[in-house]
């Protein structure tokens, strides 16, 4: 039996399920401090003394940041399967994967956000040097 009566819309079920929601984010301590969500929604002209609303965006950052970084690695995955095979077997030795900006810039922009680095940014220690020192 059902302990909240429902109303024809079923918004006694939402609004229980929406509380407990709310309830629960008192006792949750999310990656992101408080104090860094409090700094940044400030900035952006956001003010709110309850710390429930604080964490629910810390939550959804949260997850954003955890999407992001998947997409980019899947991003990262593919671009290492597209190398030709005498250069990946090289790789293989060193098997760490190495987040790019192009990976990051391809996964945000997935989501909206266009990402662009400046010229002078290097994406790798050998970018910029003398092409008779590097090492490849």
């Amino acid at each position: 039996m059902n302990q909240n009566p429902q109303s024809s819309d079923g918004r006694n079920d939402d609004d229980s399920a929406l509380s407990d929601f709310l309830a629960s984010l008192m006792d949750y301590t999310p990656t992101i401090p408080d104090e860094l969500v409090e700094h940044y929604l400030a900035k952006s002209g956001f003010r709110c003394p309850d710390v429930r609303l604080t964490r629910l965006v810390a939550v959804a950052t949260q997850k954003f940041v955890a999407e992001v970084a998947g997409d980019a690695l899947q991003h990262c995955k593919a671009r290492q399967a597209t190398i030709p095979k005498d250069k990946r077997d090289k790789q293989q030795k060193d098997k760490r994967l190495v987040l790019t900006m192009e990976d990051l810039s391809k996964a945000l922009r997935e989501y909206g956000v266009n990402l662009r680095h400046q010229e002078y940014f290097a994406d790798s220690p050998s970018t910029g040097m003398d092409p008779a020192t590097r090492e490849e």
